[in-house]
C-alpha cells in the first residue's frame, strides 16, 4: 500500500512540472502569436492607407493628363487621341495586374515564427 502511495507522490510532482512546462511553452507561443498578429495588422493598415493615397493621386493625375491630351488634339484628331489613351490605359492595367500577381505570390507566410517555434517544440517533445 505504501508503495502505491509513494509512486503516486513521485509522479504528481513530475506531472506538475510537465504541466507547468507545457503551460510555459503555450504562453510563449500565445505571446509570439499576439506580437505577430499586431505587426501584421499594423503593416496591413499602413499598406492599405498608402495604396489608397497612391490610387487617389494617380487617378487625379490620369484625369488631368487625359483632359490635357484631349484638349491638345481636340481640333485635329480627337478620336485617335481617345483611342490612344484607351490603349495606354489598357496596357497599364495589364501591367499592374501582372505585378500584383507577382507580389501576391512572393509574400511571406503569416505567423512563420510561431509555426517555426511550434515545430521546434514538437520535435523536442517527440522522441
Amino acid at each position: 500500500m505504501t508503495n502505491e502511495t509513494d509512486d503516486a507522490l513521485t509522479t504528481t510532482p513530475s506531472l506538475k512540472r510537465f504541466g507547468a512546462a507545457a503551460l510555459g511553452l503555450l504562453s510563449g507561443h500565445v505571446e509570439l502569436f499576439g506580437v505577430e498578429l499586431q505587426e501584421q495588422k499594423i503593416h496591413g493598415l499602413r499598406a492599405f492607407m498608402w495604396a489608397g493615397s497612391v490610387l487617389f493621386c494617380g487617378l487625379l493625375l490620369l484625369i488631368g493628363l487625359s483632359a490635357l491630351v484631349l484638349l491638345f488634339f481636340w481640333d485635329t484628331c480627337r478620336t485617335q487621341a481617345m483611342i490612344g489613351l484607351c490603349i495606354f490605359y489598357a496596357v497599364a492595367l495589364l501591367l499592374c495586374i501582372w505585378r500584383l500577381r507577382i507580389t501576391l505570390k512572393a509574400t511571406s507566410v503569416p505567423f512563420s515564427a510561431t509555426r517555426t517555434e511550434l515545430a521546434r517544440n514538437r520535435d523536442r517533445l517527440m522522441p
